[in-house]
C-alpha cells in the first residue's frame, strides 16, 4: 500500500497522480530499488507486459509518463511481468519506464484504526469523502493466515437486530453467511439495518463493484448514522479489476486489524459476485481458460482466500469478524457458479426472494431457502422447536397456496396445512419489520412464541383473529421482553 497524499478532495480523479507519484518518491526515498527501471515491451488489452521487473505479486509499481501510473503485478512469464493498471493509462507507449518498489507484497500500510472510523477510502486505502488524508500510517502483514485448529469456536450469538435472522436464523459472532438475492428486493436495505442495528464494536463496509452513485445513496440513505463506526472501502464498476480485488482485500485487511485489537467487527461486502467477476478478468486477459459461464479457475479459488480470512481470533480476546457477503442472483438463478460456489464455502445464507418483495413484504427472507449452520450451538431448545414450526408452516402454506388462492383447498383435509392458513398472517408481519426500528435479540424471540397464539377457529370456520398486537411492524405498539 503507498503512503497517503497531504490532502484529498472530494472527487475520485481530481487527485493529480503526478502529485501521488511525486509524494512516494519525496517521502520514501528507499521505496524503489537501485536499479529501479523497467520497460514496457507490450500493452494488448488490459494487460501491460514489461521486461526487468523482479518483484512478487500483488506489488505496486509506476508508469513513469506525463501523467504517472500504479501498476499492479499479476503474473509473469519467463523474464517477463504482467501487470495492470489501477486507473487509466492513456498514453502509454513502447519503452515507457516503470519504477520498481522494493517493499515486498505481502506489507501494506495502514492508518491508525480509530481513525479510519467515520471515513470513506477507495481500493488503496485512500480518503475520497473530502475530511483530508490520515495522519500516520503503520505496516500491516497482509493475508496473515490463522491456524483453523488455533480460532476461537463460534459460542456467542450476536444480535444484528433484524427480528427475523435473530429469531429464524440465528448468527454467531465469527459466521460468516451469504446473503442471497437478484435486483431489487431490498438488499440494500437490509445491508444498512445490518450495519446500524448490529451489536458489534466496529463496522467495516466494502462496496465493490457497485454502480458508482449506489455508493453515496448507500453512506447517505442506509448507513446515516451508522457511519460514525463505520469504514467504507468504495471501488465502484469503474474501477479497474484489479483495483476492486484490493479493495475486498482492504477491507477484511481493516476487519482483521480491528479483531487483533479485540474488537467484534462486522464485515458487509457487496458483493462477492463482483469480486469472483474481477478476478475473471483479470484471469482470462491472462490467458487462462474459461470454465462455467465464462468463470477462470482462479475465479473460484479466490473466494475461499478471502472468505476464510474473516471469523473468530486466535483466542477469545482476539475479538471476531461477523461476514455477510452478497451475492448476486441472475436471473434469480440458485444454479448460477458463484452462487454454488459461495452456498459451500459459507456458514450459512440469507435469501432475499422477488415474491415476499412483490408482496411488500421487507426484508424479503425466504425462510424455507435460508439457512444458518451454527442455529442450533447457539439456541435454547425452545426457540429451536419454535424455529423449526416456523418453518414448517411457512413452508406447508407456500406449497398449498396456488389451491388456497382459487378457494381449490378443503378445510380439513390437512391439519398442519389448517394451522398454515390460520397462521399465515400472523408469520406475515412477523417477518415484516421497520427499517428505522432495531429489535433486539430478546423481544424476536418473544415475538416468535407470540406467533402461535393466535386464537382457534371456531365453529369451523379459518380465522385470522387474535393475532398478537405486540408484532407490529411500526412497533406502535410494544409488549415486555421475556428473557
Amino acid at each position: 500500500m503507498i503512503s497517503r497524499l497531504p490532502t484529498m478532495s472530494q472527487s475520485y480523479q481530481v487527485i493529480s497522480l503526478r502529485e501521488l507519484y511525486d509524494h512516494v518518491v519525496d517521502k520514501e526515498p528507499n521505496l524503489f530499488q537501485s536499479q529501479p527501471y523497467a520497460q514496457v515491451v507490450r500493452s494488448v488489452g488490459l494487460l501491460v507486459e514489461a521486461q526487468g521487473i523482479r518483484v512478487g505479486l500483488g506489488s505496486i509499481c509506476w508508469l513513469v509518463a506525463d501523467r504517472p501510473v500504479p501498476l499492479e503485478v499479476v503474473g509473469f512469464d519467463g523474464d517477463r511481468c504482467f501487470l495492470m493498471p489501477l486507473v487509466g493509462a492513456q498514453g502509454i507507449r513502447p519503452g515507457t519506464l516503470i519504477r520498481v518498489p522494493t517493499r515486498t507484497s505481502d506489507v501494506s500500510e495502514l492508518p491508525e484504526t480509530d481513525a479510519m472510523l467515520g471515513r470513506v477510502v477507495d481500493g488503496m486505502c485512500h480518503p475520497i469523502d473530502g475530511l483530508g488524508d490520515f495522519s500516520a500510517v503503520h505496516p500491516v502483514i497482509a493475508n496473515k493466515p490463522i491456524n483453523p485448529l488455533m480460532r476461537h469456536p463460534i459460542d456467542q450469538e450476536i444480535d444484528l437486530g433484524v427480528r427475523a435472522i435473530n429469531a429464524l436464523l440465528t448468527v454467531g459472532r465469527g459466521q460468516r453467511v451469504g446473503l442471497f438475492a437478484g435486483s431489487g428486493v431490498g438488499k440494500s436495505v437490509l445491508l444498512g439495518m445490518l450495519a446500524r442495528f448490529v451489536q458489534a464494536d466496529v463496522v467495516v463496509v466494502g462496496l465493490i463493484g457497485e454502480r458508482g452513485r449506489e455508493v453515496q445513496e448507500f453512506i447517505r440513505e442506509n448507513l446515516g448514522e451508522g457511519l460514525a463506526r463505520s469504514v467504507v472501502v468504495a471501488c465502484p464498476a469503474d474501477d479497474s479489476a484489479a483495483l476492486r480485488l484490493r479493495g475486498a482485500r482492504l477491507a477484511t485487511t481493516i476487519a482483521e486489524s480491528f479483531r487483533e485489537e479485540g474488537r467484534n467487527v462486522l464485515l458487509l461486502m457487496d458483493s462477492l459476485t463482483r469480486v469472483a467477476q474481477a478476478q475473471r478478468e483479470i484471469g482470462l486477459a491472462m490467458g487462462e481458460p474459461p470454465s462455467t459461464r465464462g468463470y477462470t479457475p482462479s475465479s473460484f479459488a479466490a473466494l475461499p482466500k478471502l472468505v476464510e480470512r474473516a471469523g473468530t481470533g486466535a483466542s477469545a480476546n482476539a475479538g471476531s469478524i461477523t461476514a455477510f457477503y452478497t451475492v448476486l442472483m441472475e436471473e434469480d438463478d440458485f444454479q448460477d457458479p458463484v452462487v454454488d460456489a459461495a452456498r459451500a464455502i459459507l456458514d450459512g445464507h440469507v435469501v432475499l426472494a422477488r415474491e415476499l418483495a412483490e408482496q411488500g413484504i421487507y426484508p424479503a427472507i425466504d425462510v424455507g431457502g435460508s439457512i444458518s449452520r451454527l442455529m442450533t450451538k447457539l439456541i435454547s431448545e425452545e426457540q429451536r422447536v419454535d424455529a423449526v414450526r416456523f418453518r414448517q408452516l411457512w413452508q406447508c402454506y407456500q406449497e398449498q397456496r396456488d389451491l388456497i388462492a382459487i378457494g381449490a383447498y378443503q378445510q380439513g383435509s390437512d391439519a398442519l396445512t389448517d394451522e398454515a392458513i390460520r397462521l399465515y398472517p400472523a408469520m406475515c408481519e412477523f417477518l415484516q419489520q421497520s427499517e428505522h426500528a432495531p429489535i433486539p435479540s430478546g423481544e424476536s424471540r418473544y415475538d416468535l412464541e407470540q406467533v402461535f397464539k393466535v386464537a382457534e377457529p371456531s365453529q369451523g370456520e379459518l380465522s385470522v383473529e387474535g393475532i398478537n398486537p405486540g408484532i407490529n411492524i411500526n412497533h406502535q405498539t410494544v409488549q415486555p421482553v421475556r428473557q
